[in-house]
């Protein structure tokens, strides 16, 4: 659960922040945070935006006021270019997209998002990178930047994100449906999966600062690289 820092001078920090891990503490404030351990290492730090708990990926804290304003208002103003990676199920018709969809909050569902004509208007641009028999890897980039707006999008055009226990069916991604002849090790009593997290990552960040152009990039976690590494291999 150790964050790896990318960049930082004295206005901001970058993290790659590892799935699993809170961006910021929750309500009850029981349960680690990036932030906290962030403050324990800088005092002070302000939170510009946000990751979902299982979301990997680069996120932007500021260190004092003045730049927690500016960025707060490059990222509400969709003056930041946000670029995510991912893997969902199945193969999209179209290579390239946009899905247009507003998005509010569930009626009856706490912490549950959905597309509706009332809500608040979102975008997402998709491109699928690579098509396996199973899955698509794909990049997205976000133009609002709602709750779950990736993760809503793509269950709208019928293609959630893999392992996505909101919006589809939590389901770990596993060596034996890839692979036609898997047996399992007779040391093994059961297939360990390849993946059970969330497979969704905040890859780039573009933004301006005090007239300053940041492009900035995370690498994909190591388990995601090895799931790549097993569907480029076993999925023809």
């Amino acid at each position: 659960m150790k964050p790896e820092i990318i960049f930082e001078n004295e206005y901001f920090v970058a993290v790659n922040k590892p799935a699993g891990l809170l961006s910021i503490p929750d309500r009850l404030g029981q349960e680690l945070s990036l932030k906290q351990l962030l403050k324990d290492r800088y005092g002070e730090i302000y939170t510009v935006h946000r990751l979902d708990k299982d979301t990997s990926g680069i996120i932007v804290f500021a260190k004092d006021e003045a730049t927690h304003k500016q960025l707060s208002q490059s990222f509400e103003g969709r003056e930041v270019e946000k670029y995510y990676q991912g893997l969902v199920q199945g193969i999209p018709f179209n290579k390239q997209d946009s899905v247009d969809a507003s998005i509010m909050e569930h009626p009856g569902k706490t912490g549950k998002m959905i597309t509706h004509v009332k809500g608040k208007a979102s975008l997402t641009d998709y491109e699928v990178l690579e098509s396996f028999r199973l899955y698509s890897w794909m990049q997205f980039r976000i133009h609002t930047g709602r709750t779950h707006q990736i993760r809503l999008h793509m269950q709208h055009i019928g293609h959630p994100i893999v392992c996505d226990e909101l919006y589809g069916d939590a389901q770990p991604v596993l060596l034996s449906a890839l692979k036609k002849k898997f047996k399992l090790s007779k040391a093994a009593e059961e297939e360990r999966p390849l993946l059970s997290r969330l497979a969704l990552h905040s890859h780039r960040l573009s933004f301006e600062l005090n007239g300053e152009r940041f492009e900035l990039e995370a690498e994909l976690p190591k388990e995601l690289r090895a799931l790549l590494q097993q569907l480029r291999k076993w999925s023809f």
